[in-house]
């Protein structure tokens, strides 16, 4: 291609909008532009990035035995009304009513509409297992749209769909899928973990991995063990159970004892009027589960609330905090001066908290708090479990002798045992060796595609633009004659364009008129991985050789060029 007829308008600085550093520079190098919100156009350097990607993608999920198809984005109201999806999904489903009145939605995911294909097309266990895919545009009114295309309201994703006769043939293509995610973005350079994860509206009734890519910008935390392999997401992340010798009991008094704090509520402000530090207090927050009475949860003060592990453990989509007006009717106190004693309400502790000897806890009156508090011994009624968040240092689960700690990923795939969740609403069922009908057991698993491509930029990139790894970068040699004026330069480059192309490498010239610094910039920008310059030298038969990742500079014979491009091409 010739940069001369490239539609790649190239920007000297980023929008004051643009925070991550991807984003900044997808805009910067002509990628993306942006029409709406979280709403974005590829431009040709775009478009080529996100084909080769859909082509590891397509390579690995042939490989793994899965087929391609292709649903529709438009999806009746009433599947996912029947799925149980269609209110809890919430406002980020997208939905409207075509000229007759009927409900319809654009499509955030597509297990209604493929389950639905599905129990209509198979029904023997013949015809079983079957692993589906599609590479589609997706819709979801994110309510706040950030950082470019890793939070959008419309992306591109692939998602896929197992369906087996038992749960050992999901296992199988469960692992398969696992095993095909991880050669997909080894294939696409991301430095990445898959960690134990909360399956989320989704749902379903087997394990949920989610696959993150490491990066300071991600909004996700990862606890990840130091010692062994364990990974999960922060939602899902537990650590060992606390050591029960380290509870002496000895130091408690015999009864708490009551200690007036006036204007004392936050654990800040208690830890000066105490003198002692947050992990010597209790701190209970009073939750209102969907559909539930409220219950207490109560952690140590410096733990936070897991909500999503609260929620499991009730049994409920999810929790919320109860506003002031309630907390001060059940605990009698304002907020800040609640305290786990004497409470009418359930109590949830957690297994860190309730393995303190003593503690300081507020005494559900206004401006007092307890001191002296045994909670196994003063709120003997409590439910012990893992309510909290883990915190670095935490002791692994799984090998107990690692410690934890807490990186920021971005997620870019997500894979799940669905079991018999649609298959059952929607009537997906098939008849067995014995003639029986029985449910469909299922499984999907996505990748956000674009927003994968968004991550590669977050990981491969340095102040002067983005670095592509060469298995998906838009071009695989940039050749720049340093004077478009100069015959000769130009007549080699374009005899070494001709050759390259021939022999099937992408290749960009650029031809422009334009000053050698602009080009050596916008070549910084785009990051094509190889670039050859042509410039005095050219008529020795020499050639400029850049590396963009090191941008090391080597003076070599036009031929060693060519021959390195074909050694370390990935077409």
């Amino acid at each position: 291609m010739r940069q001369s007829r490239l539609l790649s308008p190239t920007l000297r600085e980023a929008p004051s909008d643009a925070e991550a550093a991807s984003h900044q520079h997808l805009l910067r190098a002509g990628y993306i532009r942006q029409l709406a919100a979280g709403i974005y156009s590829y431009l040709p350097l775009g478009r080529k990035v996100l084909l080769r990607i859909e082509q590891i993608v397509r390579e690995e999920m042939n490989r793994a035995g899965a087929q391609e198809l292709l649903l529709p984005a438009m999806q009746p109201a009433e599947l996912w009304q029947r799925s149980g999806r269609y209110e809890r999904y919430g406002p980020e489903l997208i939905r409207f009513k075509d000229r007759h009145d009927r409900e319809f939605a654009l499509g955030p995911t597509h297990e209604e509409v493929i389950t639905s294909l599905l129990r209509d097309e198979v029904n023997s266990y013949r015809q079983l297992p079957l692993t589906v895919y599609q590479i589609q545009t997706k819709f979801r009114d994110e309510r706040r749209p950030r950082f470019g295309l890793l939070r959008g309201r419309e992306f591109l994703m692939k998602d896929a769909y197992s369906f087996d006769t038992d749960w050992t043939g999901l296992d199988g293509a469960y692992q398969s899928m696992v095993s095909a995610y991880e050669k997909i973005f080894r294939r696409c350079g991301l430095k990445f973990r898959a960690v134990e994860a909360d399956p989320g509206t989704i749902g379903g009734e087997g394990g949920t991995h989610e696959f993150m890519a490491l990066a300071d910008i991600g909004e996700d935390v990862v606890a990840v063990c130091g010692n062994c392999d364990y990974a999960a997401n922060l939602e899902k992340a537990t650590s060992a159970l606390p050591d029960p010798s380290l509870q002496t009991q000895s130091a408690a008094a015999d009864r708490p004892e009551v200690v007036d704090t006036p204007g004392v509520h936050t654990i800040e402000q208690l830890g000066q009027f105490f003198q002692v530090g947050p992990e010597h207090f209790l701190k209970t927050l009073i939750y209102v589960p969907e559909g539930k009475a409220p219950v207490a949860v109560v952690v140590r003060g410096d733990h936070e609330v897991n909500e999503l592990k609260v929620a499991a453990w009730l049994g409920v989509d999810h929790v919320q905090l109860a506003d002031h007006e309630t907390v001060e009717k059940i605990t009698g106190a304002p907020v800040g001066c609640a305290g786990p004693i004497g409470l009418m309400i359930p109590v949830l502790m957690d297994r860190e908290a309730s393995n303190m000897d003593t503690a300081i806890a507020g005494a559900n009156a206004p401006d007092t708090h307890l001191r002296s508090v045994c909670p196994t011994r003063d709120v003997a009624e409590a439910s012990i479990g893992d309510f909290r968040n883990v915190v670095k240092g935490d002791a692994c689960p799984r090998c107990k002798e690692g410690r934890l700690q807490l990186l920021r990923g971005i997620e870019v795939g997500h894979v799940f045992k669905l079991g018999t969740k649609y298959s059952e609403r929607l009537g997906a069922v098939f008849l067995d060796a014995q003639g029986r009908q029985q449910p469909m057991i299922m499984g999907c698993y996505g990748i956000g595609l674009s927003r994968l491509m968004s991550a590669i930029a977050e990981q491969h990139h340095d102040e002067h633009g983005l670095i592509w790894p060469v298995s998906i970068a838009p071009y695989q040699v940039h050749i720049i004659p340093i004077s478009a004026s100069n015959s000769q330069q130009m007549e080699l480059s374009l005899k070494l364009y001709e050759e390259l192309t021939q022999a099937g490498v992408e290749v960009l010239l650029d031809d422009r008129d334009e000053r050698p610094g602009s080009k050596f910039n916008d070549a910084d920008l785009i990051g094509i991985p190889y670039r050859i310059i042509l410039g005095k030298s050219a008529a020795q038969g020499q050639v400029e050789w850049v590396e963009r990742a090191s941008m090391k500079r080597e003076l070599i014979p036009i031929d060693e060029a060519i021959r390195r491009i074909h050694t370390r091409q990935v077409l």
